[in-house]
C-alpha cells in the first residue's frame, strides 16, 4: 500500500506545473501564450529570462528528486524508479493542468537521477553544460545528456531498475524532442545567445 502511495505521490509531485504557476503568479501571464507554448523551464527562460527560468528549472529538478526519494524510502530502487517515472509522466501530462500538454521531463528526470544514480547525475550535469555551451541549443544538450545517462547507468553498474530507468528515460526524452529534432534538421530550432534567443 505504501509503495502505491509513493508512486501516486510521485505523479502528483511531477504534476506541479511550476513553469505555468510562476509566470502566472509573478507576471500575470500564461506561459503557453509565449515562445514555444511549452510550460517547461526552457521556454520560461526564453520568454522571461534567467531569473524566472532558473527558478522553474530548480523547482522541476526538486520535484523529480523528491519523487524518487519518496519511492526509495517506500520500497527501494524499484519503487524509486516507478515513482520517478510517475513524476516524469506528471510533468508531461500534469493533473493540475487537466492533463494538458506539460513539459518535456528533462529537469524532472534530472532531479530523479540525483536520487537514483548520483554519480551519473553529476556527470550528466557536466555533459549538459558542455554541449549547451558548444551548441547553444538546449534541445541538443538535453538529447545528448539523456543518451549519456543511458550509457552511464550501465558503465557505473547500477541495479537493473535504475538501468531500465536510464535507458527508458533517454528514449522518452528523445521522443518528446522529436519536433526539436525536425527543426534542427531544417535549421529553424531556437538557439540561445548570451541570454537572448534567436532563430537560426
Amino acid at each position: 500500500m505504501i509503495e502505491a502511495a509513493a508512486i501516486l505521490g510521485g505523479y502528483l509531485l511531477g504534476s506541479m506545473p511550476f513553469g505555468y504557476w510562476l509566470p502566472l503568479f509573478l507576471r500575470g501571464e500564461d506561459i503557453r501564450a509565449g515562445g514555444s507554448g511549452n510550460v517547461g523551464a526552457t521556454n520560461v527562460f526564453r520568454v522571461y529570462g534567467r531569473r524566472l527560468g532558473s527558478a522553474v528549472a530548480l523547482l522541476d529538478v526538486g520535484k523529480g528528486l523528491a519523487a524518487a526519494l519518496l519511492g526509495l524510502w517506500a520500497g527501494g530502487a524499484l519503487v524509486g524508479v516507478l515513482a520517478a517515472g510517475a513524476a516524469m509522466l506528471g510533468h508531461w501530462r500534469p493533473a493540475f493542468l487537466r492533463f494538458a500538454q506539460g513539459g518535456k521531463t528533462v529537469a524532472t528526470a534530472g532531479g530523479a537521477t540525483f536520487a537514483l544514480a548520483p554519480l551519473a547525475a553529476v556527470c550528466c550535469v557536466g555533459l549538459w553544460i558542455a554541449v549547451f555551451l558548444l551548441t547553444r541549443y538546449a534541445s541538443v544538450a538535453s538529447i545528448v545528456t539523456a543518451l549519456g545517462l543511458a550509457v552511464l547507468v550501465v558503465v557505473f553498474g547500477y541495479p537493473w531498475p535504475i538501468v531500465v530507468f536510464g535507458i527508458a528515460g533517454a528514449l522518452v526524452v528523445v521522443l518528446l524532442h522529436r519536433h526539436n529534432i525536425g527543426r534542427l534538421a531544417r535549421g529553424t530550432e531556437h538557439r540561445f545567445d548570451l541570454g537572448r534567443v534567436r532563430r537560426v
